[in-house]
């Protein structure tokens, strides 16, 4: 069982080892382990990020409070298998919660090594991940073809193409799905923050439109944990509450579609 709301690395844990950056993003990762959450979702692709969480990890004795994944951006087999020895290192743990395939790079090559890295217990479980629609065709292929433990991809208000055939194919495969973008790469937070909440919010347990937005996600049965990537600790926590309180299904909020329209 996973808590519903992680904790995404991208842009905001890049950045290397800069003393005045460092410390805010221990206080992330202790804003989400202290309400409740422990998905920490990196990858190669994100500069520093990986050596950034390993070593808040490793100095605030955190690991067995993280459930860590990250990914493989790579062409090859041995580049890839290269590439996933370093992300443990950079890590500072020789055991991966979860390793990805990012945006499908060289899935054919690199799930045959997922699988025999989870034979042999370094990984628990494997998946591939995108975070566009375009590529939603290509990663309905390779879920219906290859036994994946779990699948990322993007979804939110104002992308939900997911909904289609992703989400019920995921719940039909048996697989955990990690939601990446929730709240569109901010291109739909930023102008209702302009607005007021609207009065059915606080109905759900929401005081913020992030906590909406995110509630709007968690609503489809199919997801198991969605990763707003964030560097400031208010917005983990304010985030973290969206997995708390009622948790309206998808008719809920086809009468409320309207409200969040940016």
């Amino acid at each position: 069982m996973l808590p519903v709301i992680g904790c995404g690395t991208w842009l905001g844990f890049d950045v290397g080892s800069k003393p005045l950056e460092l410390p805010q993003r221990g206080e992330v990762l202790a804003a989400l382990f202290e309400t409740g959450g422990s998905v920490v979702d990196t990858s190669p692709m994100y500069g520093s990020a990986e050596q950034v969480v390993g070593n808040l990890l490793l100095a605030n004795s955190q690991r067995d409070k993280a459930f860590l994944a990250t990914k493989v951006w790579t062409t090859g087999k041995q580049a890839g298998i290269q590439q996933m020895e370093r992300s443990m290192a950079l890590l500072r743990s020789g055991h991966i919660d979860l390793m990805q395939v990012h945006n499908l790079e060289d899935w054919r090559i690199h799930l045959p090594t997922l699988h025999a890295l989870k034979a042999e217990g370094r990984i628990s479980y494997l998946g591939v991940t995108h975070y566009t629609e375009a590529a939603h065709p290509e990663l309905e292929k390779v879920m219906r073809a290859e036994p994946l433990d779990f699948v990322q991809f993007n979804y939110s208000i104002a992308s939900r193409n997911a909904e289609q055939r992703l989400l019920p194919l995921a719940a039909e495969r048996g697989m955990a799905v990690l939601v990446n973008l929730p709240f569109g790469g901010g291109k739909v937070l930023r102008p209702l923050r302009e607005k007021p909440l609207p009065g059915w919010a606080a109905e759900i347990g929401c005081t913020s439109w992030n906590q909406v937005l995110l509630k709007f996600v968690l609503s489809q049965p199919a997801v198991t944990c969605v990763i707003p990537g964030t560097s400031s600790p208010s917005h983990m926590r304010d985030n973290t509450q969206a997995g708390s309180g009622e948790l309206p299904g998808p008719d809920f909020w086809k009468a409320r579609m309207r409200d969040l329209e940016p």
